[in-house]
């Protein structure tokens, strides 16, 4: 077996705010991190707020929404098990990279995500009766009527592109959305895209064309307002990161395309919102475009139909497993006082509850009705497919 250390992520440790600037090596080459993970901050800067630059309340709403997000894991998984759903990729061990990217944006911001950023959507009041509604294909389900496979959801409410599972393609989308947004609005106000993939998915030709556009298109003389986001949790399913490429991190390849690029430590809650804001207020006003690589590990597997013990150490799970984003994130605000010593287990019994009777109603829904197969793609339905139709629900 080959794969990632449990140390990649302490020896790359660096306090040093990146300065959002081409060819910033300390930003593409450290990994810009606040909290130890036994929630103590490394380095308190007196003239941040908190010395840390996040607010309490932003801390909190983060940390709700991951714990929020792992309960829902936690309960799919557990019905993947049991045949009662189909497939479910979870993000467990990632809750800190989806959520934090999240909270960065403003809500008329625009998201196309991978497997793993659905709670980017919750955050955003994605109704946990549709998510659910969504991965069971059942008549509740709003956003995608049963026509694709569970996780793959998507609000044009929320500005969150239903996402497919063909990697990497969301890339030159997103870069195609914030051309848009150049064009119909004016920095530095403007709103913004998160293309959001994994480290396997920049093993696609679909990341060198985005990266390539999101380098030479200059509307109205300015960047686009794109930030190019790369969950690198070290597995491309079974290929370990360093068997992908040879590049010593993903965040170092934007150089070469004139990009900005940045590497924060994705267990990191708080180190991730600080980068992430600075860098969503960057490319709002006009600045480069900029390549996140929030390093992080799957603790889990890829997905339901994935058994990672065939092909790597576990050993180095468990230590990565000790570098969880919510304990840390917990620890660091009952520090604070602003939880009580039980309060990560108290949001976790609360959450818990809520998924369970959300998931109660859930299954008591009906399936799609079988007409919706020949709706929203014509206006009139062609006699054809009417036919068709008639003949299914005949049979």
């Amino acid at each position: 077996m080959s794969g990632p250390r449990s140390d990649d992520l302490q020896q790359a440790t660096t306090t040093a705010f990146p300065r959002l600037e081409v060819g910033d090596r300390p930003a593409m080459f450290g990994c810009f991190r606040v909290l130890r993970p036994d929630g103590s901050v490394i380095a308190p800067d007196a003239a941040l707020q908190n010395g840390t630059g996040v607010a309490d309340e932003d801390a909190l709403a983060m940390l709700k929404s991951m714990v929020r997000q792992r309960a829902i894991d936690e309960r799919m998984l557990g019905l993947q098990r049991q045949g009662r759903i189909g497939f479910y990729g979870a993000a467990t061990g990632q809750e800190a990279g989806t959520i934090a990217a999240g909270h960065a944006l403003q809500l008329r911001d625009w998201v196309h995500p991978a497997l793993r950023e659905g709670g980017i959507a919750l955050h955003r009041g994605y109704p946990l009766k549709t998510y659910l509604a969504q991965i069971f294909g059942s008549a509740d389900d709003t956003s995608t009527k049963g026509r694709q496979m569970p996780c793959h959801y998507g609000s044009k409410d929320l500005n969150f592109v239903t996402l497919s599972s063909v990697m990497a393609t969301q890339m030159p989308q997103a870069v195609g959305t914030a051309y848009a947004m150049a064009l119909r609005h004016e920095a530095p106000d403007r709103p913004i895209c998160l293309g959001a993939i994994g480290d396997g998915a920049t093993s696609e030709g679909d990341f060198h064309v985005a990266l390539t556009f999101a380098g030479v298109l200059r509307p109205r003389g300015l960047g686009l307002p794109l930030i190019l986001y790369v969950q690198n949790n070290q597995w491309a399913i079974s290929t370990p990161v360093e068997k992908q490429t040879a590049a010593t991190t993903l965040a170092a390849k934007a150089e070469g395309y004139g990009l900005v690029g940045v590497r924060v430590d994705g267990n990191d809650a708080l180190a991730l919102l600080r980068v992430m804001r600075a860098v969503a207020d960057h490319v709002r006003a006009g600045g480069v475009p900029v390549l996140v690589e929030a390093l992080t590990y799957r603790v889990g597997a890829h997905s339901t139909s994935d058994d990672p013990s065939r092909y790597r150490d576990e050993s180095v799970t468990r230590a990565w497993a000790a570098l969880d984003p919510i304990d840390r994130l917990g620890r660091y605000l009952v520090g604070r006082k602003v939880l009580p010593d039980d309060g990560i287990a108290l949001l976790r019994a609360h959450y818990d509850d809520e998924v369970r009777e959300a998931l109660a109603a859930a299954e008591q829904v009906p399936p799609v009705a079988l007409q919706t197969l020949v709706e929203d793609v014509y206006a009139e339905v062609p006699p054809a497919l009417q036919q068709q139709l008639l003949a299914m629900t005949a049979g």
